[in-house]
């Protein structure tokens, strides 16, 4: 079964609210597996338009990731996620076929 991803990017206007999200959305991630893979790090916009945070987070599976942004737990943090930030989410199955030079 193929892994499932958060990807989301993010502009934080409040840093200090924005510390309750994080906090608050650690029992969710927890409750269906999830994985930061990427959270934040350095990056280079090369093409298009950019937010000033990008985070990955992986889960065990597509449903897996559906599941935790609609869980109880988690809607619960995004309140104070919407109230310090703005950001696009999308969530999407991984790809387990062929990869180039196979």
């Amino acid at each position: 079964m193929a892994k499932g991803y958060w990807i989301a990017h993010v502009d934080v206007h409040d840093a200090e609210a924005y510390k309750k999200y994080i906090a608050a959305n650690a029992e969710a991630f927890k409750e269906y597996g999830a994985r930061f893979l990427v959270r934040a790090g350095q990056s280079e916009t090369v093409e298009g338009s950019a937010r000033s945070r990008n985070v990955v987070i992986e889960f065990p599976s597509y449903d897996a990731a559906l599941a935790c942004y609609r869980s109880p737990a988690y809607r619960k943090a995004i309140a104070f996620r919407q109230d310090a930030s703005q950001g696009d989410l999308v969530i999407v199955e991984g790809y387990d076929g062929p990869q180039p030079g196979d």
